[in-house]
């Protein structure tokens, strides 16, 4: 290893904290990103397969995006503005309006959180409660919503519920997530008798919140039919339905919205991840209009709103959701993708496929195997990382504009690597 690139490994390793984690995969100091590939400082060059885990679903510095940022920052464009009225959150407005909301027929106030999705989380729960009166929110198994207090109390995975040391995480009730059980299980019948039994114990909720597909509880992916039946029993009980789309949403699972083809129509839906287009932090609240009974200030945060992320986020608009083109090219690539994880899938004993669209990957039953089939490809030029409760599988979250023969070559990695590791566990098992 080159002496300067020692110096900046132990600078990190003196000084950044230990939360850090994603860099303790991926040895190696970054220099230059373009489209679906990243370069590090010796010169080597890896296709990314984790894309900001799905912050950069248009790939890394698109140079329309670009162009435009740069332009406003050296025209002395605003930087920070609070949530005072500015030209380019007009312009993002108009353009969600315009491309997003009025072609699905959606009739949402947009609200501008903290720069993270958990603050648009957090800002859910707290405006459930406000509008029903109630505490109790609905949250589901393998669920992850976020990393503060709120939004961790949503949260499923013990590890991450473990960093709030003893601190509260409360009124929330967990129930089975589609499939939490097994095919041969009616998760949704099991909550309707709960809620129906006046001695079960479980108040009425306030919220019902979930992921279309749990990005990061092992790519368990909600069926049309559970998620209008969710959708069915939060109006029944009078309580509101929140979609935590952050890491699904953006056109991830092959829609803006992972939700579309349910049909349904939520009370709430919380974005982030690739929202801004080019990776920039900036995170937002959808809220049907009659549910938006924020008080001036009720709900603030310094950074709510981040004007160089509606020039991007504009642009992204402008550019990919004008009309049906890029919605098909990733429904195109995901069909790529699918039968690229299930050749991958063949060579693993057990193994199977789960998620949907560009939000895929393969449960390789293991999290020693997964991590070992991850490793084993990024010391071959591909970045990728697992998830599920036992981090056993191995996903798929490579940029949605990817070029198809990178794309194919990336699989090619990830399936030599699953070959290798699998043939290594096997000889280590004997």
């Amino acid at each position: 290893m080159p002496t300067d690139m020692s110096a900046e490994f132990e600078i990190f390793t003196r000084r950044e904290s230990e939360a850090r984690s994603y860099c303790r995969s991926f040895e190696t100091v970054f220099t230059k990103a373009k489209g679906a590939e990243m370069t590090a400082a010796d010169g080597t060059t890896y296709i990314d397969f984790l894309a900001g885990c799905s912050s950069l679903n248009y790939g890394h510095n698109d140079p329309d995006m670009k162009e435009a940022l740069v332009a406003h920052i050296a025209g002395d464009g605003i930087a920070h503005g609070l949530d005072m009225y500015t030209q380019e959150k007009a312009r993002f407005l108009e353009a969600y309006e315009e491309n997003i909301l009025k072609p699905r027929g959606m009739d949402y106030k947009v609200m501008m959180t903290g720069p993270t999705g958990t603050n648009a989380v957090e800002a859910a729960m707290k405006l459930a409660r406000k509008v029903t009166g109630r505490r109790n929110i609905v949250a589901f198994t393998n669920g992850f919503h976020g990393m503060t207090m709120g939004a961790l109390s949503l949260t499923g995975n013990a590890g991450k519920r473990a960093g709030a040391g003893c601190g509260s995480l409360c009124g929330v009730t967990r129930m089975p997530f589609d499939g939490a059980f097994g095919d041969e299980m009616d998760t949704l019948r099991q909550m309707e008798m709960m809620f129906d039994n006046p001695s079960s114990g479980v108040d009425a909720p306030a919220a019902f919140i979930f992921e279309p597909v749990q990005g990061e509880g092992g790519l368990n992916a909600a069926s049309d039919e559970w998620m209008q039946g969710v959708a069915r029993l939060a109006k029944k009980l009078g309580a509101l339905l929140i979609v935590d789309d952050i890491q699904s949403g953006c056109g991830r699972t092959g829609t803006y919205f992972a939700f579309e083809s349910a049909g349904i129509e939520p009370d709430m839906v919380t974005q982030a991840k690739s929202l801004s287009g080019f990776g920039l932090p900036f995170a937002a609240l959808l809220i049907k209009r009659e549910h938006d009974i924020w008080k001036p200030a009720e709900h603030n945060g310094t950074f709510r709103g981040n004007t160089h992320a509606f020039v991007t986020g504009r642009v992204a608009l402008e550019k990919f959701w004008a009309d049906d083109t890029f919605q098909n090219e990733v429904q195109h690539k995901s069909a790529i993708l699918t039968a690229g994880l299930q050749a991958i899938a063949d060579e693993v004993p057990g193994a199977r496929l789960k998620g949907r669209g560009m939000m895929q990957g393969v449960d390789v039953g293991s999290g020693e195997l997964a991590g070992d089939i991850c490793a084993r490809a990024f010391d071959n030029g591909l970045i990728i990382e697992t998830s599920g409760a036992e981090d056993e599988v191995v996903k798929v979250l490579a940029p949605l504009t990817i070029p198809e023969e990178t794309l194919r070559k990336g699989l090619d990695i990830l399936l030599d690597a699953a070959r290798n590791a699998t043939v290594q566990n096997k000889i280590a098992a004997e």
